[in-house]
């Protein structure tokens, strides 16, 4: 008999549910309510979607193979529990205590994992014959081997000297995680946001990290043996000067431009410039700009006037582009992974009577965008990449969606 079998201890499905209905009772406040003792619970392959198991006590729960799409499971403990194969999309973990938790293989796609903690840790069972013993599920005790995380929010979590082998991050924030001694060979961190995280001794070996965020994150402290780092996005300078002048000048006077109908200031041309320096474009008059290939990364652009504007293969990945005046704009090819463009319009842009130009996505990455009552209507979006994007009351009316 293994410690874990001598430990899981069996509910009935009766036991289970007036559980669950006493947790809400005591969440709410309300008489008769009680925290939710979970601990080594034998949940396997439950069906728990969408329940609200805040603060809940899951500590060393079997929940191999559970449902647990849309749960609550913030600020719960599930410290050293089973977790392989569970399906967790897009459910909520900010600051759950998975210490030594075992989620080999789990879906964790799109879930809200800020502060979470998923250090190692072990569980010791006392045993009258070998004394303590270590609670073990299947071959490894813990880790996120395998595991799916992709578009998942770890800002701020700790993965410090976990293992993650092979995990895959892809469009995963991991903004200031600390991954510090943590082992994540062959993980797939393509697109990842990794700005300002700490990885002192990981391993990375094999690791794909293509277009990842490194900005402030010290990559020679880490193993990247093998590693694929193509096109990965570092810091920029402090200051970006294009023909000996200031970026900073120049869209100023792409602005008066703008502002006086052409009879002052002059337009811009800036292909391939990186914007971060200037720190926020928000609310700037910026019609027909042209910066295909150009950096945006993560800038504040809300209500920013871009009638017309060159934007082809811009990374405007996790931009705030909220009411921003896109119509008309190219944007095909361009990366907005992330970006919140709720409100914004890509409506058809009026050039003369009769004549209009429309919005250009064609090929963009939109994955886990946020474009809830976007005006998208004629918006050519064929081949964009809408995987996880928030589509809730925008407007799509004759626009040219992918197959």
């Amino acid at each position: 008999m293994t410690a874990a079998s001598v430990l899981v201890r069996q509910l009935d499905a009766k036991a289970v549910r007036a559980a669950l209905d006493s947790h809400r009772k005591f969440l709410a406040g309300r008489s008769g309510g009680r925290r939710a003792a979970l601990a080594h619970v034998d949940l396997s392959n439950y069906s728990l979607e969408g329940v609200d198991l805040r603060e809940a006590d899951l500590s060393g729960a079997r929940l191999s193979g559970a449902m647990l799409a849309d749960a609550d499971l913030s600020n719960s403990v599930l410290f050293g529990a089973d977790l392989r194969d569970a399906d967790l999309r897009r459910a909520n973990l900010t600051r759950t205590d998975l210490r030594g938790a075992c989620l080999r293989g789990a879906n964790l796609g799109g879930a809200q994992m800020v502060e979470c903690d998923l250090r190692e840790g072990v569980i010791a069972i006392q045993d009258r014959a070998d004394g303590f013993r270590i609670l073990k599920h299947g071959k490894r005790e813990n880790g996120l081997d395998y595991a799916v995380m992709a578009g998942a929010n770890l800002a701020g979590a700790q993965i410090a000297s976990g293992v993650a082998k092979a995990a895959d991050l892809t469009d995963a924030n991991l903004a200031g995680a600390s991954l510090g001694g943590a082992r994540m060979i062959r993980a797939i961190l393509n697109n990842a946001d990794m700005t300002g995280a700490v990885v002192f001794g990981a391993d990375l070996s094999g690791a794909s990290m293509r277009r990842a965020i490194v900005a402030g994150v010290d990559l020679s402290a880490a193993k990247t043996e093998q590693a694929d780092l193509t096109e990965v996005l570092r810091a920029p300078p402090p200051v970006i000067y294009v023909d000996d002048r200031p970026l900073a000048d120049l869209v100023d006077e792409h602005e008066v431009f703008c502002d006086t109908q052409g009879l002052k200031g002059a337009t811009a041309r800036l292909g391939e410039v990186d914007f971060r320096p200037l720190r926020s474009l928000r609310g700037r008059r910026l019609s027909g700009l042209v910066a295909p290939r150009a950096i945006f990364f993560g800038l504040d652009l809300s209500g920013a006037q871009l009638q017309g504007a060159d934007l082809t293969g811009a990374d405007l990945r996790g931009a705030n582009l909220r009411k921003a005046d896109l119509r008309g704009a190219r944007l095909s090819g361009a990366q907005l992974t992330r970006a919140d463009l709720r409100e914004a319009t890509f409506a058809p842009l009026m050039i003369a009577e009769g004549r209009f130009i429309r919005a250009n996505l064609t090929s963009a990455s939109l994955r886990h965008a946020d474009l809830r009552g976007a005006d998208l209507r004629r918006a050519r979006l064929l081949e964009a990449d809408v995987i996880h994007a928030k589509l809730d009351g925008a407007n799509l009316r004759g626009a040219e969606m992918p197959s």
